[in-house]
């Protein structure tokens, strides 16, 4: 059959359809509605009637558009509105857990309380210098008691704490200061080397990202997080240490047990809100403040405080206190123990 009999064959197939809608119309049904569903195409009719006849391929696209069954119920009010996700996982009790942790902390007694990283830097030196001091402390406090960083840092600060003084004391003044920090042999080459990275390409600063701080020598990811909230305002993770892995493995934190201080970070920021309401986040060293509303609080930058806290003087790495603890009932660690 030639080309020019298919051409006619076809057309007397679309004037007959066309027919029989006119017809169908023309008895009383009215136009096609938006459930009415439009009849399959196959991709290869559609894109020879698309080349060779214009009027009824456009009246077909029409009625399939309007056949979208969703477009309706999606735009009914205008809003958009989008499927729900389905919930993800978190701990049963962790909200009553949290807030009880909360009240056994509402003294702020515990050693980090008076002698973190918060508390290390000279408040009248200039923003940079702050700063400086503040990635320092954090440097030294690594397998460090509170109370021996806090001691050491005094001593670096006696002495004009800055990028330029460190560099210029030799290595083993610079032990003699920090002296008895854990791993102090170690802290004093990574604190020279950092500090001379430091003046060579932040002009003294400390950098303010987190992937730019874990490169510097002797600081880790608790280390950087705890930096970018202390000394820059922002949140940008949860700061774990071996007290916040503890104890958010005993309460049961995370979905499974996890084996490192980085594995639990990721656990519990792939279910713990960033923010909550009750109070406001704690407070910044640089300009502008940290975007922390006063009617919420900053759960990330909170949680490392209030844990290592509680693991200072509750949640203890041997021997804890669960027959004081608020917790006992929920944490399923104290009852392993039988509560005691």
């Amino acid at each position: 059959m030639c080309s020019a009999q298919k051409f006619v064959m076809r057309m007397a197939g679309l004037t007959m359809v066309t027919r029989s809608r006119s017809r169908s119309r023309g008895s009383g049904a009215g136009p096609r509605g938006a459930g009415e569903e439009a009849a399959p195409v196959r991709k290869g009719e559609a894109n020879a009637e698309g080349k060779k006849s214009h009027g009824p391929a456009k009246r077909q696209r029409k009625t399939q558009k309007l056949s979208v069954a969703y477009e309706a119920s999606d735009n009914e009010k205008g809003e958009g509105a989008k499927l729900p996700e389905a919930p993800g996982w978190e701990p049963p009790d962790w909200q009553q857990q949290l807030v009880n942790i909360r009240t056994m902390r509402s003294g702020k007694d515990a050693p980090v309380d008076q002698l973190g990283a918060e508390h290390c830097y000279d408040p009248s030196a200039p923003p940079k210098v702050r700063r400086y001091q503040v990635l320092l402390s954090l440097m030294l406090s690594s397998q460090t008691k509170d109370q021996v960083t806090a001691g050491a840092m005094e001593r670096l600060r006696a002495r004009g704490l800055t990028v330029d003084s460190i560099l210029q004391t030799d290595d083993s003044t610079l032990g003699a200061l920090i002296y008895p920090v854990g791993f102090w042999r170690s802290k004093v080459k990574f604190i020279k080397q950092t500090s001379a990275i430091l003046q060579q390409r932040y002009g003294g600063d400390i950098p303010s990202s987190v992937a730019e701080l874990v490169a510097l020598p002797g600081v880790g990811p608790k280390m950087a997080h705890l930096a970018m909230a202390v000394a820059w305002g922002a949140v940008s993770g949860i700061a774990v240490d071996t007290h916040v892995h503890r104890i958010a493995n005993r309460l049961g934190w995370t979905k499974t047990a996890t084996k490192s201080p980085e594995k639990t970070r990721a656990a519990l920021e792939a279910w713990l809100p960033r923010y909550g309401r009750v109070g406001a986040g704690r407070a910044a060293l640089s300009l502008p403040p940290p975007l922390t509303s006063h009617l919420h609080r900053e759960l990330w930058s909170e949680i490392n405080g209030l844990l290592v806290g509680f693991g200072q003087q509750t949640c203890l790495p041997v021997r804890p206190r669960c027959h004081t603890c608020l917790n006992r009932s929920l944490c399923p660690a104290a009852q392993s123990r039988g509560g005691s």
